[in-house]
Formats: C-alpha cells, sequence, structure tokens
C-alpha cells in the first residue's frame, strides 16, 4: 500500500512540474509572439504601441532578454535615458550569452556618454569588451570616453581636491599663524625680560649714583669744614701775632714808653743847656 502511495505522489509530482513546464513554454511563445509585433512596431516608428508590446513579452517572461534589451532602444531613441538604462541592465542581468551581454554593457555605455557621465562609460565599455574585444564601435566608444574623462575629470572629484587643497591651505595658514604667534610671545617675553633687567639696572645705577652724590656731599661738606677751619685759621693767624711781630697793642704801649723816655731826655737836657753842660759830639752810647 505504501508504495502505491508513493508511486501515485511521484506521479503527480511529474504531472505537475510538465504542466509547468508546458505553461513555460506557452508563456515563451507568447512573449516571442508580443517581441515581434514589438518590432514590427518600432520598423514603422510607432513607438508607443512598441512600448506596449515589449511590456506585455516581459510579463509573460521575466527572462525575454530581447524584450528588455528592446525596449531599453525604444527608451533610449525617445532621450528616456534613466529608463532606457534600467532595462539594459535587466537584459544583462537575464543575459546568458556573451553576445548579449556585449550589447546590454554597450548600450549602457551609450547612456553614460550621452549624460556626460565619463567614468561611468569608461566602465560600462570595458565591461563590453570583456564580453566582445573585437567590437570596433565598441572599442572606439571606449577610447572617445577616457579621452572625455581625461579632459572632463569627475566634479565631485575635483571638488574633493578642492576642499582637500583649501583645508591643506587653512592647515598651512593656522601653523604660519601660530609660529607667529609664538615668535610674538617669544620677543615680548625677551623684552619684557631685557625690560626687567634694564630697570634693574637703572635701579643699581640710581643706587650707584645716590651713593656717588651722597659721596660727593659729604666730600663737599668736608671740603667746606676744611675750608671753613682754614678761614678760622687764617682769622686766627691774624688775630694772634707771629714770632717777633708785636701786636698793635704792645706797639701802641712801646710808642707811648718810647714818647715817655723821649720826654725825660727831652727834659733832662734842657736841664743840662741851663747849667751849661757841654754836649758830646760823639753818640753816647
Amino acid at each position: 500500500m505504501k508504495n502505491i502511495v508513493n508511486v501515485f505522489a511521484m506521479l503527480l509530482t511529474i504531472s505537475v512540474t510538465f504542466a509547468q513546464n508546458k505553461d513555460a513554454a506557452a508563456f515563451k511563445n507568447e512573449s516571442k509572439n508580443y517581441t515581434y509585433k514589438a518590432n514590427t512596431a518600432v520598423k514603422d516608428s510607432s513607438y508607443a504601441d512598441a512600448e506596449a508590446e515589449y511590456r506585455k513579452a516581459i510579463s509573460k517572461d521575466g527572462e525575454n532578454v530581447a524584450a528588455k534589451y528592446n525596449l531599453g532602444n525604444v527608451y533610449y531613441e525617445n532621450e528616456s535615458y534613466e529608463e532606457a538604462f534600467n532595462r539594459y541592465k535587466q537584459a544583462a542581468e537575464v543575459a546568458t550569452t556573451k553576445a548579449e551581454k556585449h550589447k546590454a554593457y554597450h548600450n549602457m555605455g551609450n547612456v553614460f556618454m550621452n549624460n556626460k557621465e565619463y567614468e561611468k562609460a569608461v566602465a560600462a565599455y570595458k565591461k563590453a569588451l570583456r564580453n566582445n574585444p573585437s567590437d570596433d564601435e565598441t572599442r572606439y566608444n571606449f577610447a572617445l570616453a577616457k579621452e572625455m574623462l581625461e579632459k572632463n575629470p569627475p566634479q565631485d572629484d575635483d571638488k574633493d581636491k578642492k576642499d582637500k587643497d583649501k583645508k591643506e591651505q587653512e592647515k598651512e595658514q593656522d601653523k604660519k599663524d601660530q609660529d607667529k604667534n609664538d615668535q610674538k610671545d617669544k620677543n615680548e617675553d625677551k623684552g619684557d625680560k631685557e625690560k626687567d633687567e634694564g630697570g634693574k639696572d637703572d635701579k643699581n645705577k640710581d643706587g650707584k649714583g645716590n651713593e656717588e652724590k651722597e659721596k660727593q656731599k659729604k666730600d663737599n661738606k668736608e671740603g667746606d669744614g676744611k675750608a671753613d677751619q682754614k678761614d678760622d685759621k687764617k682769622q686766627q693767624e691774624k688775630q694772634q701775632p707771629r714770632p717777633n711781630q708785636l701786636s698793635p697793642q704792645q706797639v701802641k704801649s712801646l710808642l707811648q714808653a718810647m714818647n715817655k723816655a723821649e720826654k725825660k731826655t727831652q727834659d733832662k737836657l734842657n736841664e743840662k743847656k741851663a747849667k751849661g753842660v757841654k754836649v758830646k759830639a760823639e753818640k753816647d752810647w
């Protein structure tokens, strides 16, 4: 009984898988039919109809590379580059051959070129060339993208470089300002030190000068004292009689004595004259 159940389950699974595969195949066929109709509409330049048919094809088969890639071309022709890029990207993700991947990446590169995103275009063309290195159009577009990238570097990178340069300049300026301030502080400290030392020197000079002034004053005072002593001594010398020199009082007394003696002598002479006494011719000594 158990074996019969297992066999029944296996038959049921096979039946379901077969039905699913049958449905998948049917969806793929329907998707191909929609794709064909869309391609016909593109040839007739009926892009709106083509877009609708491609969408139907993708809804029936999400792995329909041609439908996604061709829908991307429709958007690209209408300059709807963002939608075109998304469809090319989807085509590259489900592509199973190198040829399909090459076409998808090549057209992604074209979208980036139109948006002037040259760095991304170079990357996309590189991927395309990895899948088909011999494609001349891809190689040409790759070389052109590189040239445009060199002439037009990414703005963000350029901005980053400018910001970096600006920061470096600010850093260098800050360093210069700091060095300048340090030198200024150093000079001020040196000036204050010299000023303090100069003040000490001036103080020492003032003290020394005061000492010299005091000494000079003392010397002057002593000199004045000595001068006064000299004057007093001279005055005393004037007042005091020198040796062998009579004072005025002595001279006066001496004159009085001499006058008295002369008078006395004169009186005696007069008396002798009166008696007739002969005067000697020689001095009586």
